[in-house]
This record gives C-alpha cells, structure tokens and sequence, in this order.
C-alpha cells in the first residue's frame, strides 16, 4: 500500500484529534456553517485563561512543568490531569467553580503547554505518574488529595498508582477518572469510530504502534488541512455534533501547538496502553465518567474500568463526546461537586462557609 494512501486510511483509525471527520470533507464548509450558525452559549469565554500564578516544578528526570494553582491555602486539595495534544486550559470551567472551596492545582503534562520537552526524551506512562507525583509533592503540603484525569491524565494517575501505591488512602483521598482507558485503546478507537474491527485496519493500527512518526503525520493532515478540516476532525474526535463552536476551536488551538514529540513518541506509549493491573491499586472512593457518544472512550470502557475498581461509580453523560468537562461542564461539575461532598466529608469544611 502507498505510503500516502495508509495515511489517508489511517485519518480513521488514530486517536484524538487525527480521524473520523475524512467521510465528511465533502460538505466540509456546509457543515462548519451550519455549525457557526447556531447559538454559541460559551462565545466569550476566557478559556486560554490561566488561574493564579505559573510556578515550575522539577520532575525526576529534570523536566520542568508548568503548574498554576488557586483557591484556598489550606483547604484540600484537587489536582487536575489534563489529556493528549491539550493542556491545563482544559479545565477552565472545574477551577473557576471550585477554587472557592478549595485548592485547585493544575498543570501541563510534560511536552504540552508550557512545560518543557521531556528530558532525555521520556515520554513514557511511566514518567507521566512521576510528574504527577512531583506536583503533589511540590503543591499538596500533606493536605487530602482528590485526583481528577481526562483521557491521558486518567491514564496518568493509573501509572501514578502502579508506582506509588501507598499514596492510596494516605494523601489521595478520592480520585476522578473521565472519559479515559486502561487498556486496548486502539481497539476502542476502531470501534468508537463506526469501523469494524477488520483484520486490515488493525494491521494499520499495529503499523501506526511501530512507527510513531505516522501518527505526527496524520496530524499535520488533519489539522494542518485547514481551518474547516481542523474543526470537523476535533468536533469528531472530540465533541457531539452540538458542540459550542467556541469550545471546538480551543481544543483545536491547543491541539496544533503540540510539538512533534508529542505526536510521536506519547503517541507510541498510548498504542501500547495497558494499565489494567494498576487499577487495583486506586481503592479509594472513584467517580468514572464517560460521555454516551464518546469515539474514543465511550461507554463500554468506562465500564471496564468502573468493574476492576475496588470501590467506584459509573456516571454516563448523554449528549456528551470526549471533551465532557467541557462540552457539559454543569453537569459534570455538579457530578464532581456531590462527589467531592461525600468523599470530603468530616475533612473540612469549605473556605467559604
């Protein structure tokens, strides 16, 4: 097969913001009209908007991230994990709701936002749990911890549990994994975006496993396409097709400043994921989340995940892609708001009251 030709194939089988939007190219521009046209609830939204003040902390290997915190210095604590291709700006709507009761640590995973390139070029699930494990160190001051992950930042709090375990039921107090995967997340992707799961397209997929530097180039295509392309293939990949185009356009300018090493080298680390043993390890309550028409991580995986937890709970949220936080924030912050009341409860009490 041409090499261009498994490029274009392979636009509807890689994760993120690289597939699933190709079928629709032909009515391309309709369709973004159509899109623009409609109420846009979110239009003015500051969402590139950091909160507090940008601190850098040191991981394992030297590799610096960029962290910002606010809200209450001595309230608990909620550490925000942010996914693939994007960065802390993600959870714009969860650290403007909570920072009032309590401290709300963000940060760039390493080679996102504006952290640094990973050191030595580790961009293994492994060092993502270190980082993890720096932040808390640098930001927690020994204060209860709730974790919250979407997608990649799931996966990086399950690497952080197969490393460090007896953080579980010390510090981590509770923990939130949204829209992410263990395991067989190739699989997933194939299904999740309305292709049999055929011998041939998971030969392309174990091809796009073996060689990372495909995936950088699906993203250069479907991003690089143009502005029409680029949002067609992240509202797919990302969002339900009522997406407020504000929200659409975000993830896409986020998306694209993602360096190459990103979409190569993380990129190899997700087509092998499996994380599955390491979810023993989180035996504190758990909130699993998952949108009903997530591609990527839709509900089924949610449910795999929810079954392996010692002590966890399955929320689905319709009308919901993979951006749940924010494509339905209110209803996702209120989720995590009777959440955090419960495992919280007897800790402390919010600043605020």
């Amino acid at each position: 097969m041409k090499r261009s030709r498994v490029i274009t194939t392979a636009l509807l089988a890689t994760a993120a913001t690289v597939g699933g939007a190709v079928a629709a190219l032909a009515a391309e521009r309709a369709t973004v009209r159509r899109s623009r046209s409609r109420p846009d609830p979110e239009a003015g939204e500051r969402l590139e908007e950091r909160p507090g003040v940008e601190t850098r902390v040191r991981s394992f290997d030297g590799t610096e991230l960029a962290v910002n915190a606010v809200g209450p210095g001595g309230a608990p604590v909620i550490l925000f994990v942010h996914g693939f291709g994007i960065d802390l700006t993600v959870w714009h709507y969860q650290w403007r709701r909570f920072a009032k009761d309590y401290r709300c640590v963000l940060y760039d995973q390493r080679g996102h936002g504006r952290s640094s390139l990973a050191t030595d070029g580790d961009y293994s699930l492994d060092a993502l749990g270190h980082d993890l494990e720096a932040v808390l160190d640098a930001e927690s001051d020994d204060r209860p911890v709730v974790l919250v992950g979407h997608s990649l930042g799931g996966m990086a709090i399950m690497s952080f549990a197969n490393l460090y375990p007896r953080e579980f039921g010390g510090r981590i107090r509770a923990v939130v994994l949204a829209n992410t995967a263990a395991s067989d997340i190739l699989e997933e992707v194939v299904s999740g975006l309305g292709i049999r799961a055929a011998s041939s397209a998971f030969r392309l997929a174990q091809r796009l496993a073996r060689h990372p530097r495909l995936v950088y180039e699906l993203r250069a295509r479907a991003l690089g396409g143009g502005a029409n392309l680029a949002f067609l293939v992240a509202r797919a990949t990302n969002f339900s097709a009522n997406a407020s185009p504000t929200l659409v356009d975000h993830v896409v300018s986020v998306a694209v400043r993602a360096p190459v090493e990103v979409w190569t080298d993380l990129m190899g680390s997700l087509l092998t994921l499996d994380l599955t043993d390491a979810l023993a390890h989180i035996t504190v309550p758990t909130l699993v989340v998952a949108g009903d028409i997530d591609r990527l991580t839709p509900p089924a995986t949610a449910t795999a995940i929810q079954r392996r937890l010692p002590e966890a709970r399955l929320e689905v949220l319709e009308g919901a892609g993979h951006c749940a936080m924010l494509e339905r924030h209110e209803d996702f912050d209120r989720l995590v708001e009777r959440f955090l009341a419960e495992v919280l409860t007897g800790i402390s009490e919010p600043a605020h009251l």
